[in-house]
């Protein structure tokens, strides 16, 4: 018997290639057949003495009593290691969904398939394609023992999901356990902190764009992108010079950057508003502030902060021409950072509430910025419907 835990769309995707198979669910209280004849039952049903393989949805946390019991537990990307074609994983903290889609798009002329963590299950993808390209979360990574990329991308590492993985450590840790599973003929790009980490990989580091674009002899003038997607572009475009020995800056400049990252909204009144949902931790927050200190801010900020200490944000916030308004679970904390380092901020029940007050404040010249460096699933769906009601409040100003 196949037990798969969570019933969510990577699950929902590998039952498929089993006869049988059930699903385990914290939100199933009662037992029942999906449309797809498949059991669905509530997580106390589970017993692991009559389950020969168990794979969790990547999210699914480690603590949890499921993965506890499992005798036999594999990822998803285990399952499909032997079958697997050539592929490229992209992980780090920020930044890996662009530089995977950035990626896709250099190689998709090869044929190449882009899934993972970007949306797309590996059930899904084409296992006869020529390559895949893999956006990877640490949640995967954490339960991956046996497959591994051909070539991995990573990108800066800074402090997240520390209470899914307990620790920063931990979380650095998985971000780097695919470099334990490579082998001779495997290429690596990482952060020069991990040049020294054990690998047979053959091992490319960096500090910085500039040391990217020297290695492979990349021109980064003739790239439109600034700032973080410049470093996403750099990356892609390296992997495309490491796979096919191509350098293709019309390529690269033919991408379009997905809504809810860094995206420009006018409002009635010609006022200038950015939606950038997607900044769920504290380094892309900050990213995304660079761009726009040259004017005052007014800042949304609040979520679910995964456990992580904010006090950086704050010194980072501090002195600088920056109004906040706090928004979900952390309102509390952020009021206290806020008042600790003399920031003036507001305290807001929701995401209206703060576009209602930043609306009677913001100035033509000013900029509202929704850059919440916290996860969006205590008040939203997902980042991206917090990033479309964004944009739909600010409509009805």
């Amino acid at each position: 018997m196949v037990s798969l835990f969570g019933y969510a769309n990577t699950t929902k995707a590998l039952a498929k290639k089993f006869k049988k198979a059930v699903f385990y669910d914290d939100k199933c209280h009662k037992p029942f057949i999906d449309e797809n004849g498949f059991e669905v039952k509530p997580p106390f049903f589970f017993d692991e003495n009559y389950s020969s393989l168990e794979i969790p949805s990547p999210g699914f946390p480690p603590n949890h009593e499921l993965v506890k019991k499992a005798k036999n537990l594999i990822s998803e990307y285990d399952f499909f290691s032997d079958s697997m074609p050539a592929s490229v994983w992209i992980s780090g903290t920020n930044g890996k969904t662009t530089t995977t889609q950035m990626t896709g798009h250099l190689l998709k002329e090869f044929g190449a398939e882009v899934g993972g963590n970007i949306g797309t299950p590996l059930a899904n993808l084409d296992e006869k394609a020529l390559l895949w390209v893999l956006e990877t979360s640490s949640f995967t990574l954490h339960y991956t023992n046996k497959a591994k990329p051909n070539l991995y991308i990573l990108l800066p590492v800074k402090p997240d999901h520390i209470s899914w993985h307990g620790s920063f450590e931990d979380y650095e840790k998985s971000k780097l356990k695919p470099l334990l599973m490579m082998n001779q003929g495997d290429v690596a790009i990482v952060p020069n902190k991990y040049k020294d980490v054990k690998t047979d990989a053959f091992l490319i580091t960096y500090n910085g764009i500039e040391d990217l674009a020297e290695y492979f002899d990349i021109d980064t003038d003739k790239i439109k992108f600034s700032g973080a997607f410049l470093l996403d572009a750099v990356l892609a475009m390296a992997v495309k010079k490491i796979m096919f020995d191509k350098t293709d800056y019309d390529a690269i400049n033919s991408f379009e950057i997905e809504p809810h990252r860094q995206e420009k909204v006018y409002d009635k009144k010609n006022r200038l508003w950015i939606n950038d949902t997607k900044a769920t931790n504290i380094d892309a927050a900050i990213a995304c502030i660079e761009n726009f200190k040259d004017k005052k801010i007014h800042l949304i900020l609040g979520g679910d902060d995964k456990g992580v200490d904010l006090s950086e944000l704050f010194l980072y916030l501090k002195n600088k021409e920056i109004t906040t308004y706090h928004i979900g679970s952390n309102t509390k904390k952020l009021n206290l950072l806020a008042k600790e380092h003399s920031i003036e901020h507001f305290s807001c029940q929701n995401l209206k509430d703060a576009v209602m007050l930043i609306d009677k404040n913001l100035q033509n010249d000013e900029r509202a910025i929704l850059s919440p460096a916290a996860a969006s699933l205590d008040q939203f769906d997902s980042y991206a419907q917090r990033g479309d009601m964004f944009k739909e409040f600010i409509s009805k100003l």
